[in-house]
């Protein structure tokens, strides 16, 4: 019998120990990242005060496209970036969620740099 991994556990024990060292400020919020099969979710968080600043997803009414490939993750973090100047956050600290950085999730942070966010 093949015992097969449990690759979600070893995510979120990949992002448990990230969140260990990072954590966003009001100054410097977390651009947390969360993708399923079919979409994918980032939010902009203040850990210090525990508010969700801005989120953006590919579930919302108004997106077009999926969220289950590259174009889809690019639109998302470009819409993240957006909302994001409009209330003034600039600098972020990305926190890919125990995730590689390839595919969609790079995607996603390439989206968000063209839009304006820095990190």
């Amino acid at each position: 019998m093949i015992n097969r991994p449990d690759t979600r556990a070893q995510r979120i024990k990949r992002h448990n120990r990230v969140r260990g060292k990072i954590s966003g400020t009001a100054e410097r919020p977390r651009l947390s990242v969360f993708r399923s099969e079919k979409n994918i979710y980032a939010q902009i968080i203040d850990d210090v005060a525990g508010n969700t600043l801005v989120s953006a997803s590919s579930v919302e009414k108004g997106f077009e496209g999926s969220g289950a490939n590259k174009e889809g993750a690019r639109k998302v973090g470009k819409t993240l970036a957006e909302r994001a100047a409009a209330k003034g956050i600039e600098n972020v600290v990305f926190d890919r969620g125990g995730y590689i950085y390839h595919g969609r999730v790079q995607e996603l942070a390439e989206g968000a740099r063209e839009g304006g966010l820095k990190f």
